[in-house]
This record gives C-alpha cells, structure tokens and sequence, in this order.
C-alpha cells in the first residue's frame, strides 16, 4: 500500500485505454502501481506487469487470474462467475473497474488514500511455498525479475470512418490520374519537339552509273628488250672437229 505518489519516469506509459496515467503509487517487483484519473474525472489505481512478467504466461495467468475472483465476488465488470479457490488470499481486494487482458494487462480500481489499491493483484504474481495455509516449502526467484521495465501495450489501431476511407481513395485516384496526363504530356511533348527540330533527310534522285574504259596513251611505249642467253661452251674433241671462224656455211673442206 503506498500514499505517496512521486514523478513518472521515462518508460512509464502515458495512458492506459481510457485512463491518463498521472503518478507513480507503488513498485513491486511483480509490476507498477499507478494513479490514473478516468474520463469522467475519477481518480484510480492502476496495476500494470512488468515486462518480463507479461511475457511469462504462468505469471501473466496467475495475475488475471486475480483479477477475475474479484471481479466474480465484486459484481463488476469483467468475468462473472468463476471460482474462488484463492479467496483467503485475496481478501480485501478492491472493486474492478476496467480491465485488459492482452499481451500487456493491467486493471483500474477506485483510488482511495489509505486503502488497498490496484497494487492487490501484483502480490498472487510472485509465487513462493503454496498459496493456501501457512507458506511451506523451497522459494525461488522467477527468471524475468531482472526486466524491470512497465509493460507497454501496443499503440492502439484506430478505424477510419467510411467517409474518410473513401475521401482517401479518392484522392488517391485524382493523384494517379494527374500522374498519367503529366507522363503522357512529357512523352508527346518528346515526340513532336524532336520532329520538329529534326527535319527527316530528302532522299536524292537515282543515279545510272556507267564504266568508261581506262584511257589509251598518245605514244607507244618501246618494248623492252628480252635479255640475251649466252651462248653455252662447247666441248672439242680429236673426234668432233670443229669449224674454223673462217668457213661459211654451206661449203665443204677440200
């Protein structure tokens, strides 16, 4: 139980579904305890689990668990009906007024100085010995005691009226269409300017070629005379006389 409320801290979240989340009440090593002022003005107390506790299901059970008793014995909003096998341990428990029971739960109970608050439902979380009768057997130290950080719900996804999902769609549908003029615009616009700059070529009439023959010099050319062979030497010998310079052809030897 805690009177005294000091300054939120960072991490502390700003708002829990309707409530505005003010101060910090209570620090347990289970969860926060925090006072909150609802919609209509009221002041409540406000438990949330830490992050590592929400993340545990036995512990996440155990503590909605609560939540549900007293909401059972109350006659207040939430579960109706359930058992009361922990009743001695949650003997006083203040009425519930709201509660969330998704990946980050929390509960809203009435505020009031000097009397229990929200800050009941942290004590079922941290198990030790039994719940029913005197406290026996080992204790131990849950393995998410370190994350000591407030368990954060998600942002919540807000629906759009129809008229406003239609305003978008139509919007979205003039901005395409104006997206289209301007492309085809551009791509006209390339089109003819290049025409225009760019004069095609004329094509040139077909021309008849016709060879002339190479001409013909003015004066022969000498032709170039073909070498001259040698003469091979002959061979003289006693049995094939040979002629003197001085016969002529045609005459015999005397």
């Amino acid at each position: 139980m805690a009177n005294v409320a000091s300054p939120l801290q960072y991490g502390d979240p700003p708002q829990l579904g309707r409530y505005v989340v003010q101060a910090r009440l209570h620090t347990a090593p289970a969860g926060f305890v925090y006072l909150g002022q609802g919609p209509d003005g009221r002041a409540v107390s406000l438990a949330v689990l830490t992050r590592g506790a929400a993340l545990d299901a036995a512990a996440r059970d155990r503590f909605l668990t609560a939540i549900k008793e007293a909401s059972g014995r109350s006659g207040g909003r939430g579960w109706l009906g359930l058992g009361r096998g922990r009743a001695s341990v949650l003997d006083g428990t203040p009425e519930v007024l709201d509660v969330h029971d998704g990946p980050a739960p929390w509960v809203a109970v009435p505020y009031a100085p000097g009397q229990p608050g929200a800050e009941r439902f942290l004590d079922p979380v941290m198990v030790g010995g039994t719940f029913i009768g005197q406290a026996h057997g080992p204790d131990f130290v849950p393995y998410w005691l370190t994350d000591r950080a407030p368990a954060l719900p998600g942002p919540l996804a807000r629906r759009l009226p129809l008229t406003e999902t239609r305003r978008r769609v139509l919007l979205a549908a003039l901005a395409l269409a104006i997206l289209l003029v301007l492309v085809t615009t551009i791509l006209l616009l390339l089109l003819f300017g290049r025409r225009d700059s760019e004069p095609m070529p004329r094509q040139l009439p077909p021309t008849v070629f016709v060879p002339t023959p190479p001409p013909t010099p003015a004066t022969p050319v000498p032709e170039e005379p073909s070498p001259s062979r040698s003469p091979s030497p002959t061979r003289t010998g006693p049995g094939t006389p040979g002629q003197s310079p001085g016969d002529e052809l045609g005459e015999s030897p005397l």
